[in-house]
Protein backbone atom coordinates (compact mmCIF):
# COMPACT_ATOMS: atom_id res chain seq x y z
CA UNK A 1 0.00 0.00 0.00
CA UNK A 2 2.78 2.55 0.67
CA UNK A 3 4.81 1.56 -2.42
CA UNK A 4 1.44 2.20 -4.53
CA UNK A 5 0.87 5.81 -2.44
CA UNK A 6 4.97 6.81 -3.46
CA UNK A 7 4.72 5.64 -6.95
CA UNK A 8 1.14 7.60 -7.32
CA UNK A 9 3.12 10.70 -5.49
CA UNK A 10 6.54 10.94 -7.72
CA UNK A 11 4.18 10.26 -10.81
CA UNK A 12 1.95 13.51 -9.61
CA UNK A 13 5.62 15.27 -8.96
CA UNK A 14 6.65 14.18 -12.70
CA UNK A 15 3.70 15.30 -14.58
CA UNK A 16 4.15 18.80 -13.03
CA UNK A 17 7.52 18.93 -13.37
CA UNK A 18 7.01 17.76 -16.87
CA UNK A 19 3.99 20.48 -17.28
CA UNK A 20 5.70 23.84 -15.84
CA UNK A 21 8.60 22.60 -18.02
CA UNK A 22 6.40 22.22 -21.25
CA UNK A 23 5.15 25.62 -20.06
CA UNK A 24 8.03 27.21 -19.97
CA UNK A 25 9.28 26.07 -22.81
CA UNK A 26 5.97 27.08 -25.31
CA UNK A 27 6.02 30.28 -24.06
CA UNK A 28 10.12 31.05 -24.87
CA UNK A 29 9.94 29.03 -27.88
CA UNK A 30 6.87 30.60 -30.02
CA UNK A 31 7.10 27.60 -32.23
CA UNK A 32 3.76 26.71 -33.94
CA UNK A 33 2.80 23.35 -34.51
CA UNK A 34 2.22 22.57 -38.49
CA UNK A 35 1.45 19.21 -38.15
CA UNK A 36 2.53 15.62 -37.04
CA UNK A 37 2.65 11.95 -38.41
CA UNK A 38 2.50 8.82 -35.94
CA UNK A 39 5.49 6.82 -36.88
CA UNK A 40 5.00 3.78 -34.29
CA UNK A 41 1.84 2.83 -32.34
CA UNK A 42 2.26 2.97 -28.56
CA UNK A 43 0.00 0.82 -26.59
CA UNK A 44 0.09 3.61 -23.29
CA UNK A 45 0.66 6.90 -24.06
CA UNK A 46 0.52 9.00 -27.17
CA UNK A 47 2.22 7.52 -30.37
CA UNK A 48 5.99 8.35 -31.72
CA UNK A 49 5.57 10.94 -34.26
CA UNK A 50 7.23 13.35 -36.49
CA UNK A 51 6.22 16.77 -36.03
CA UNK A 52 6.86 19.71 -38.02
CA UNK A 53 6.86 22.89 -36.29
CA UNK A 54 7.13 26.64 -37.69
CA UNK A 55 9.70 29.17 -36.18
CA UNK A 56 9.93 32.92 -37.34
CA UNK A 57 13.62 34.15 -37.11
CA UNK A 58 12.92 37.03 -34.59
CA UNK A 59 15.64 39.37 -35.62
CA UNK A 60 14.81 39.35 -39.96
CA UNK A 61 10.92 39.99 -40.52
CA UNK A 62 10.01 37.66 -43.92
CA UNK A 63 11.52 33.95 -42.56
CA UNK A 64 10.30 31.46 -41.38
CA UNK A 65 12.29 28.17 -40.36
CA UNK A 66 10.26 24.78 -40.43
CA UNK A 67 11.53 22.12 -38.58
CA UNK A 68 10.85 18.66 -38.32
CA UNK A 69 11.65 16.08 -35.64
CA UNK A 70 11.27 13.10 -33.90
CA UNK A 71 9.37 13.38 -30.71
CA UNK A 72 8.79 9.94 -27.88
CA UNK A 73 6.00 8.84 -27.24
CA UNK A 74 5.03 6.20 -24.89
CA UNK A 75 4.54 7.33 -20.99
CA UNK A 76 8.23 8.75 -20.99
CA UNK A 77 7.05 10.71 -23.74
CA UNK A 78 4.03 11.67 -22.10
CA UNK A 79 5.28 12.69 -18.90
CA UNK A 80 8.13 14.80 -20.77
CA UNK A 81 10.82 12.76 -19.34
CA UNK A 82 11.71 10.61 -22.82
CA UNK A 83 14.78 11.67 -24.74
CA UNK A 84 13.93 12.91 -28.04
CA UNK A 85 16.30 11.02 -30.81
CA UNK A 86 18.12 14.01 -32.47
CA UNK A 87 17.44 13.91 -35.75
CA UNK A 88 16.17 16.84 -37.59
CA UNK A 89 15.26 18.63 -40.92
CA UNK A 90 15.16 22.19 -41.60
CA UNK A 91 13.85 24.68 -44.64
CA UNK A 92 13.66 27.80 -44.06
CA UNK A 93 11.86 30.27 -46.51
CA UNK A 94 10.85 33.95 -47.47
CA UNK A 95 7.39 33.89 -46.37
CA UNK A 96 7.18 37.79 -46.47
CA UNK A 97 9.35 41.09 -47.58
CA UNK A 98 12.17 41.28 -45.65
CA UNK A 99 13.01 43.53 -42.97
CA UNK A 100 15.90 43.85 -40.86
CA UNK A 101 15.32 45.72 -37.46
CA UNK A 102 18.84 46.24 -36.53
CA UNK A 103 22.54 44.79 -37.69
CA UNK A 104 23.11 40.65 -37.33
CA UNK A 105 25.58 39.33 -36.09
CA UNK A 106 27.87 36.85 -38.62
CA UNK A 107 26.13 33.99 -35.95
CA UNK A 108 23.47 33.96 -33.50
CA UNK A 109 21.22 31.57 -32.28
CA UNK A 110 17.98 31.94 -32.87
CA UNK A 111 16.34 28.94 -31.24
CA UNK A 112 16.88 26.11 -28.84
CA UNK A 113 14.58 23.63 -27.30
CA UNK A 114 15.69 20.54 -24.81
CA UNK A 115 15.05 17.44 -26.55
CA UNK A 116 15.25 15.68 -23.07
CA UNK A 117 14.89 16.37 -19.31
CA UNK A 118 18.65 17.09 -18.91
CA UNK A 119 21.32 17.89 -20.78
CA UNK A 120 20.50 17.65 -24.63
CA UNK A 121 19.08 20.74 -26.79
CA UNK A 122 17.92 20.70 -30.27
CA UNK A 123 19.63 24.78 -31.79
CA UNK A 124 19.04 26.56 -34.49
CA UNK A 125 21.78 29.01 -35.53
CA UNK A 126 21.64 31.84 -38.22
CA UNK A 127 24.74 32.26 -39.99
CA UNK A 128 25.61 35.44 -42.32
CA UNK A 129 27.21 34.61 -45.94
CA UNK A 130 27.90 37.96 -46.76
CA UNK A 131 29.86 37.15 -49.95
CA UNK A 132 26.61 35.85 -51.54
CA UNK A 133 23.93 38.28 -49.37
CA UNK A 134 22.34 34.92 -48.02
CA UNK A 135 21.07 33.50 -44.56
CA UNK A 136 22.33 30.47 -43.54
CA UNK A 137 20.23 28.48 -40.90
CA UNK A 138 21.76 25.00 -39.20
CA UNK A 139 19.98 23.01 -37.01
CA UNK A 140 21.99 19.94 -34.64
CA UNK A 141 21.22 19.04 -31.26
CA UNK A 142 24.09 19.02 -28.53
CA UNK A 143 24.59 16.81 -25.17
CA UNK A 144 26.71 17.69 -22.18
CA UNK A 145 28.52 15.15 -22.63
CA UNK A 146 27.94 13.78 -26.30
CA UNK A 147 26.60 15.45 -28.53
CA UNK A 148 25.35 14.56 -32.15
CA UNK A 149 27.01 15.62 -35.11
CA UNK A 150 23.78 15.13 -37.50
CA UNK A 151 22.55 18.00 -38.47
CA UNK A 152 20.69 19.88 -41.69
CA UNK A 153 21.30 23.42 -43.24
CA UNK A 154 19.44 25.23 -45.46
CA UNK A 155 19.79 29.31 -46.79
CA UNK A 156 17.43 32.17 -47.94
CA UNK A 157 19.05 34.28 -50.65
CA UNK A 158 18.74 37.83 -50.01
CA UNK A 159 18.30 40.15 -52.95
CA UNK A 160 21.49 41.96 -54.16
CA UNK A 161 20.02 45.19 -53.76
CA UNK A 162 18.81 44.65 -50.24
CA UNK A 163 22.47 43.89 -48.70
CA UNK A 164 22.28 42.14 -45.06
CA UNK A 165 23.43 44.62 -42.51
CA UNK A 166 26.05 43.01 -40.41
CA UNK A 167 27.24 43.81 -36.85
CA UNK A 168 30.16 45.47 -36.21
Amino acid sequence: MRLVVLMRTALAIGLAAACGIGLLLLAKAHAEVIGAVSTAFQWVGPNHKVVVEAYDDPLVDGVTCYVSRARTGGISGALGLAEDKAEASIACRQVGPLRFDKPLPLQDEVFSERMSVLFKRLRVVRMVDPKRNALVYLTYSDKLIDGSPQNAVTAVPVLSSQPIPIKK
